[in-house]
């Protein structure tokens, strides 16, 4: 995985203004693995800044994405979720669970780079996920 950027270096980047409650939430964030919920960032980031409200972390969440500082993973897993991860990969997703995990791009194939689709569609990125049962649900 990429070295992550100093927060400051992308909030600059980005031309998000730093706070405090957004530095506390982006580093929470950097320590959480996988592919967190909002709910799960928050109970995180509850325990830095006890005054911090749910929307407070959707708002800044959603300015995260839009801005292009964090991705969000497809949402049609239940959830909003979104990731730190900004190497080009794809996922996994358990359809029992609903578990994701991260694969290499390069384990599933290339896909062309940026270019037209019929349509006149601009592809900005692909994204592709791989629906299946994880290691735990083959087993229960």
């Amino acid at each position: 995985m990429t070295a992550a950027k100093p927060f400051r270096e992308l909030c600059a980047e980005h031309g998000i203004a730093v706070t405090h409650q957004r530095q506390i939430l982006y580093e929470v964030m950097q320590g959480m693995h996988g592919h967190p919920s909002p709910e799960e960032i928050y109970a995180e980031v509850k325990r830095q800044v006890p005054s911090i409200s749910l929307a407070t972390v959707y708002k800044n969440i959603h300015l995260f994405v839009e801005s292009g500082v964090l991705r969000e993973v497809s949402l049609h897993h239940g959830s909003q979720r979104v990731e730190m991860n900004r190497d080009e990969h794809h996922h996994l997703v358990c359809s029992k669970c609903k578990s994701i995990s991260d694969i290499d791009e390069k384990v599933l194939g290339v896909l062309p780079k940026r270019r037209k689709l019929a349509g006149g569609f601009l592809v900005e990125r692909y994204a592709v996920d791989v629906i299946g049962l994880c290691a735990n649900c083959q087993q229960g």
